[in-house]
């Protein structure tokens, strides 16, 4: 690779990190926003026509929601940081190979996941949480989003490709479009065509379809490629290195998804043991989950925004660019997120009447579950901060333990525990626990690689050749 030439033509290399990071970030925060609206945007409007147990049927279908996205950003982002490192190492046929394939993969997965969820979708439904109350709109709602599975995955996961190659602002464009359109139809479905949860699912594939429309669109608008339908073959050896690039995201949004299960069930078994029953704190739990994905949307957004700019000058051994990306997207996320602590520890009962109205007992178990279970979100910047920069730079078995210590190895040992002991209370307690230990786990590991990278500078200067040892030793890079 010609690394003078690839600065001079790449603004990645030479423009202020500062720059960069907005025009990537902002796009994506819009676009991640929007993927977390088009949950929230239901819920609201369902929670304003239909009541606490529409709110509890997409609490119950959110798992499935969840798992359409980590198929999504498994392929997605992984291709998208496959993408900047071979664009950073200037390889053009390897980078059409990669969008070829993260094309044809994200067709077949939404598929896949539409048939199987169709065919067992009750038995799903039962699986994630749904009571006898709440199943008949579970399945209304769940029966066609199903069917809207393919665009939901195709349009959010080739849009990380798209600002993977440059283009931040037309990946939000095509996000936005969808999500607007969904905020439109609801009301009109649910209020004057009075159809319910299923007006809800059918204002959001139509979002979901525009969207994966525009994105496909952007085939033959890449700015770093001359995309060729050719590449759509599949090839073993890009698959299994952009999956594995991707495997953080997969491992994120399925441990959401595995919470959400776990946490539905939990809720639902001790709720009903407690003066709340089985349906509110259903409810609720999907309400702080859909409320907090708006703070998650936006620290996600600066974290995958600055994956392009990481992958390329580490790509291109230019790790001073690096160290100063990561120091700025950390302080960032965590003076974003200790915004939406003030906002849920202030403002509980104002956010909870956006979702509509409830008795008594609805709002003292709402209120309480804001206030203990998301107390310590502060800590999750770090944590996704951390998270996508090993993901981006192709250390993929760090970004997985990460992506996996705050859900999965943290949150559910005391999920199944503290219940036992305190009750219903003991769910919100184990969100709090869990965000401390994995910021602790984090910041260890970041410890470490930031000592290493100061002292691969030290030794061999901001050069690439430091970087290239460090990728021979890695077996996720195709040869």
């Amino acid at each position: 690779m010609n690394l003078n030439n690839q600065e001079t033509l790449n603004p990645m290399a030479t423009e202020p990190i500062k720059k960069l990071l907005l025009k990537f970030s902002i796009p994506c925060i819009i676009s991640m926003l929007v993927s977390a609206l088009y949950n929230i945007v239901d819920q609201v409007f369902i929670g304003q026509g239909v009541g606490y147990l529409g709110n509890a049927a997409t609490s119950v279908a959110f798992p499935l929601v969840v798992i359409a996205l980590a198929l999504a950003l498994m392929i997605g982002d992984g291709g998208g940081a496959f993408f900047s490192l071979k664009v950073g190492e200037d390889d053009k046929e390897a980078t059409g190979s990669i969008v070829g394939n993260v094309v044809s993969m994200l067709f077949i997965a939404g598929i896949v996941l539409a048939i199987v969820s169709s065919v067992f979708l009750e038995e799903i439904l039962v699986m994630f949480g749904a009571t006898k109350a709440v199943m008949p709109y579970a399945v209304d709602y769940t029966r066609i989003i199903a069917i809207g599975l393919p665009f939901a995955i195709f349009g959010t996961g080739f849009n990380s490709v798209i600002r993977a190659d440059g283009n931040p602002k037309y990946a939000a464009i095509s996000m936005l479009s969808g999500a607007l359109l969904n905020t439109v139809l609801d009301p009109i479905f649910i209020f004057v065509f009075k159809m319910g949860v299923q007006g809800a699912a059918i204002a959001t594939i139509i979002g979901q379809i525009v969207s994966a429309v525009l994105a496909f669109l952007y085939l033959r608008r890449f700015n770093n490629i001359t995309f060729s339908y050719k590449n759509l073959k599949m090839k073993w050896q890009i698959c299994k290195t952009t999956m594995l690039f991707g495997i953080s995201s997969l491992f994120t949004q399925l441990s959401i998804a595995v919470v959400a299960i776990c946490t539905n069930n939990v809720l639902t078994k001790y709720g009903a043991t407690s003066i709340y029953g089985k349906e509110i704190p259903l409810s609720v739990f999907g309400i702080v989950t859909k409320v907090n994905q708006i703070v998650l949307s936006v620290l996600l957004g600066i974290a995958v925004g600055a994956q392009p700019i990481y992958g390329f000058n580490y790509g291109a051994g230019k790790l001073k660019r690096v160290k100063e990306t990561y120091k700025l997207a950390l302080i960032s996320s965590v003076i974003i997120s200790m915004v939406g602590v003030f906002f849920f520890e202030v403002f509980p009962q104002q956010i909870i009447n956006i979702f509509g109205a409830g008795d008594a007992l609805y709002n003292e178990f709402a209120v309480m579950y804001f206030r203990i279970f998301l107390v310590f979100i502060a800590f999750n910047g770090v944590q996704i901060v951390c998270t996508i920069f090993f993901q981006a730079i192709g250390q993929s078995g760090h970004a997985a333990i990460l992506s996996l210590s705050r859900q999965i190895i943290f949150y559910l040992p005391f999920l199944f525990i503290l219940p036992r002991f305190v009750g219903i209370k003991g769910a919100l307690y184990a969100g709090p626990i869990a965000d401390l230990l994995a910021f602790i786990l984090s910041a260890i590991f970041m410890v470490i690689k930031w000592k290493n990278m100061n002292l691969q500078i030290q030794k061999n200067g901001d050069s690439q050749e430091t970087v290239y040892e460090e990728f021979e030793n890695d077996s996720c890079l195709v040869e």
